[in-house]
C-alpha cells in the first residue's frame, strides 16, 4: 500500500490549504453573526455565496466527484486528504461544494439517474444552484435496520403517492432546498432487501408539511434538521430512482465514499482540535505554569497525536482498498472508519474542551459545535453498533 500523495493530491492541498487559511478561517464568525442576523436562519449567508465564487474561481469545486467527468475526478485516496483538510472549519465543505447531503445524493443521481433527472437535479446541485435533502430515518421505528421503514410509495396511474413521518432530514429547511430523495417501502410482500425505493421528489409538492426544526444537543444546523410529514404526495412515475425495489442497492452504492467522506472530515475536526489544545495549553498558566507543562496534559496532547494518526492510516487504508478492490471488498474497513474516526474525534475535542475550561463549552470557540456534531454522527448515518455488527459477521465468516 502507497499512501504517497499524488502530484495532483499535493497540488490541490496545497491551493485548498491557502485557501483555507485566507479566506474559510476568517470567515467563519462572519457565518455565525450574518445567520443570526437574518431574518431566516436557514437562508445562506451572503459570506458563503463569497466563498464558494471564490472557491470556483480557484477551480476548487466539486472536489468530491468522480463520475462521468462531472468532477474533479479523484480517487478515494486522492480526495482523503482534501477532506480532512475542509473538515477543520464546519463551514468548509460547504465553501466548495461538498457538503452533505449534496454530495451522497449527487453520487446516487450520477450513479442511477437517467439523463433527464441528471439534467433536471444533477447539474443544477453540481452548480450549487439548488440543495437537496434525504428523507429516510424515521421517529417511530429504529431506522438503523432500514427494513423498519414504514413510509409507503404506491403507484397509481402514472404517479406514485408517498405518505410517511421522516426527521431528522438534514437541508429540508433551507430556502434553496429543491429535491428530496425519498426512501419508502414499494412491495412489502417482496424479498426483504427488494420491498424499498427511492424517489425524486420536488420540495414544493403538495402534502409535504415541515412540521419542526430539530436541534441536536441544543445546536440548530443552518441547514436545518426538519421533522417532516409526508401526506398524499404525488410525484410522476419517471421520478422513481431506477426500478422500483432499488432502494437498497442503491443506498449500498455510494455507502464507502460517503463514509470515508465523513471519517476524514472527522479527522480535521480532530487536528482542529489538537491545535487549540496545545496553542491554549502554552498560553494559559496554572499553578505556577503553563498547562503545557502538566503531565495529564502532556498525554492528552500524546494520545490524540497517536489516535489521529492511526485513524487517518486506517483511513487511507479503506479508500485505497476501495480503489484498488472495490467497494464491496472495503466493507469491513469502511465500517471500522466510520466507527473509530468519530470516537477519536470526539475524544480528542473532549480533552480540547477540558483543556479551555469553561471557554470551551462556550460558544467562544468552535469547540462545543464540535463536540456535538461528533457526538451526533456515532448515530446517523447508521449507528455504531450497526458497523460493529457488520465487522463482526464478516470476522466470523472467516472461520465458518
Amino acid at each position: 500500500m502507497d499512501f504517497a500523495y499524488t502530484t495532483r493530491t499535493r497540488e490541490l492541498l496545497g491551493r485548498l490549504g491557502q485557501f483555507m487559511d485566507e479566506y474559510v478561517y476568517p470567515a467563519e464568525r462572519v457565518y455565525d453573526e450574518q445567520i443570526a442576523a437574518a431574518d431566516n436562519p436557514h437562508d445562506q449567508p451572503p459570506i458563503m455565496r463569497e466563498l464558494q465564487a471564490e472557491a470556483r474561481r480557484q477551480g476548487l469545486w466539486n472536489l468530491f466527484m468522480t463520475h462521468d467527468g462531472l468532477g474533479a475526478g479523484l480517487t478515494n485516496l486522492e480526495y482523503a486528504p482534501l477532506a480532512e483538510m475542509v473538515g477543520r472549519s464546519i463551514i468548509g465543505n460547504e465553501t466548495i461544494n461538498c457538503s452533505a447531503p449534496d454530495t451522497g445524493n449527487m453520487e446516487i443521481l450520477a450513479m442511477f439517474g437517467t439523463e433527464q433527472q441528471k439534467q433536471q437535479w444533477l447539474k443544477p446541485l453540481l452548480d450549487c444552484e439548488i440543495r437537496s435533502a434525504f428523507a429516510m430515518t424515521e421517529p417511530a421505528v429504529a431506522s438503523s435496520d432500514a427494513t423498519n421503514i414504514t413510509s409507503t410509495i404506491r403507484q397509481d396511474g402514472d404517479h406514485y403517492v408517498l405518505n410517511g413521518r421522516k426527521w431528522y432530514i438534514s437541508g429540508i429547511l433551507d430556502p434553496d432546498c429543491k429535491l428530496i430523495i425519498f426512501m419508502g417501502k414499494s412491495d412489502p410482500d417482496a424479498p426483504a432487501y427488494r420491498r424499498q425505493s427511492m424517489i425524486l421528489v420536488p420540495a414544493d409538492a403538495p402534502g409535504i408539511e415541515v412540521l419542526r426544526d430539530l436541534p441536536m444537543f441544543g445546536f440548530h444546523d443552518r441547514l436545518g434538521h426538519g421533522e417532516v410529514q409526508f401526506t398524499d404526495v404525488r410525484v410522476p412515475a419517471e421520478n422513481m430512482l431506477g426500478a422500483e425495489g432499488d432502494g437498497f442497492a442503491i443506498a449500498q452504492g455510494r455507502l464507502g465514499p460517503g463514509r470515508m467522506h465523513y471519517a476524514m472530515r472527522a479527522i480535521g475536526m480532530a487536528e482542529r482540535a489538537m491545535e487549540l489544545m496545545c496553542r491554549r495549553s502554552l498560553e494559559r498558566t496554572a499553578f505556577g505554569g503553563p498547562l503545557a507543562d502538566r503531565g495529564v496534559v502532556r498525554e492528552w496532547i500524546a494520545r490524540s497525536r497517536i489516535e489521529i494518526d492511526q485513524i487517518r492510516l486506517l483511513t487511507l487504508q479503506a479508500s485505497w482498498l476501495m480503489d484498488t478492490k472495490g467497494n464491496a471488498a472495503a466493507r469491513s474497513e469502511v465500517a471500522a472508519i466510520k466507527i473509530s474516526a468519530m470516537e477519536v474525534a470526539h475524544k480528542v475535542v473532549d480533552r480540547a474542551v477540558q483543556t479551555f475550561g469553561a471557554a470551551g463549552v462556550s460558544n467562544d470557540t468552535v469547540l462545543a459545535r464540535m463536540h456535538a456534531i461528533t457526538r451526533a454522527l456515532q448515530i446517523a448515518d447508521g449507528p455504531n453498533e450497526v458497523h460493529l455488527r457488520t465487522i463482526a459477521r464478516l470476522e466470523v465468516k472467516k472461520y465458518v
